[in-house]
């Protein structure tokens, strides 16, 4: 079977969910014996994920700039029919095509404002209808889906959840590797007491909320945040809570520091209203990191009954979530409830799962 990947989400994000997604399939696709082709955008990548595929076999999607070409329609002349994904909304323009499309989430329908939403859903619209096959990775992101896009109702729609790495697990003896980092920031930050932030910090994801908890706990844990340096109101939204030693911003770290991370944080404060999964949460939940989050959109899916699950979002209320994991009973049920909870995905059976529905399309065209 032949494949084209359009590998554009690294030249989009930096890091993300999305990124996450493409390569951890990707990876498994580049083991199998299909025929395959990327296309990549003609600059560099500042992706962290991309920096760790080896890929030989690639030509450039477009002479134009990828803040065009992500827009637009890919034109490739195929000699043979040919399964083509793209990594972010585009499709291939040619009969003998296998146009497949994954859906994360409708962050723009819900949350953009003006001339960016219009063109976001145009579109998705667009990809949405010149798709054979659609993958949504979750429950939550079908139902979407059909809300926004109702005549998607007649198309090949297969729910594929995402996975989760085995770069987190539980590691025995934290301290040992405490003690043999060499990089003296995180050293320090491991001996502390802390609640770890991870994600991006756009409206939905309520990070302000997340500071605003925080302050209640300033004296007891230090603030860990995963992504992104702080823009400066972030940062004035921080200094109106806390100050600069209650909390450090970690960037560009790989998952062998987000597990040590994740191994020693008190929880993980997760209190985004809206996810199309939600990764973070199987990370935790896979290195022992209770969770305390949100029961909003795809949460309930992915944690199942393993998180602490606010339904209002307030900080009163994540300040309690957090507060009752002080009852070690309760502590360790969640933290074993949340071992068995992220062993029920895996990116293998995510990917056998794609792998099945390419071929399935593929042999009805």
């Amino acid at each position: 079977m032949k494949i084209i990947f359009d590998n554009i989400i690294f030249s989009l994000q930096k890091s993300g969910g999305g990124s996450v997604y493409w390569y951890e399939l990707i990876k498994r696709f580049l083991k199998t014996n299909n025929e395959i082709m990327f296309l990549k955008e003609d600059h560099k990548s500042n992706n962290i994920f991309r920096e760790n595929l080896e890929i030989k076999r690639y030509k450039s999607s477009s002479i134009l700039s990828h803040r065009i070409s992500r827009f637009l329609p890919v034109f490739k002349k195929l000699d043979d029919k040919t399964i083509f994904h793209s990594s972010y909304y585009r499709i291939l323009l040619s009969k003998k095509v296998i146009n497949v499309t994954t859906i994360h989430d409708f962050t723009p329908e819900y949350f953009y404002h003006g001339l960016s939403k219009k063109i976001n859903y145009i579109q998705k619209e667009y990809a949405i209808r010149n798709s054979d096959g659609i993958i949504c990775i979750s429950e939550n992101t079908k139902k979407d889906l059909l809300k926004f896009h109702p005549k998607s109702n007649t198309k090949n729609i297969k729910v594929i959840y995402n996975g989760v790495s085995d770069s987190f697990f539980k590691i025995e003896n934290i301290s040992t590797l405490i003690h043999k980092e060499d990089d003296d920031e995180i050293r320090t930050i491991l001996e502390k007491k802390f609640i770890l932030y991870v994600g991006h910090r756009t409206s939905y994801k309520n990070f302000n909320i997340a500071v605003e908890t925080m302050q209640s706990f300033k004296d007891k844990y230090h603030f860990v945040i995963v992504g992104e340096p702080l823009n400066k109101n972030e940062k004035r939204i921080m200094l109106g809570y806390l100050s600069e030693n209650d909390f450090t911003v970690l960037s560009r770290k790989n998952n062998v520091i987000l597990n040590m991370l994740y191994n020693k944080a008190y929880c993980l404060l997760y209190p985004s209203s809206y996810e199309g999964f939600g990764i973070p949460i199987l990370e935790a939940m896979k290195a022992g990191c209770p969770v305390v989050t949100t029961n909003k959109s795809s949460i309930p899916e992915v944690a199942g009954n393993a998180a602490i699950m606010i339904e209002n979002i307030s900080a009163a209320n994540f300040s309690i979530g957090i507060e009752s994991l002080s009852d070690n009973d309760f502590r360790n049920n969640h933290i074993q409830e949340g071992y068995f909870q992220a062993n029920k995905f895996s990116w293998d059976k995510s990917f056998s799962e794609v792998m099945k529905f390419y071929q399935d399309l593929y042999d009805k065209k």
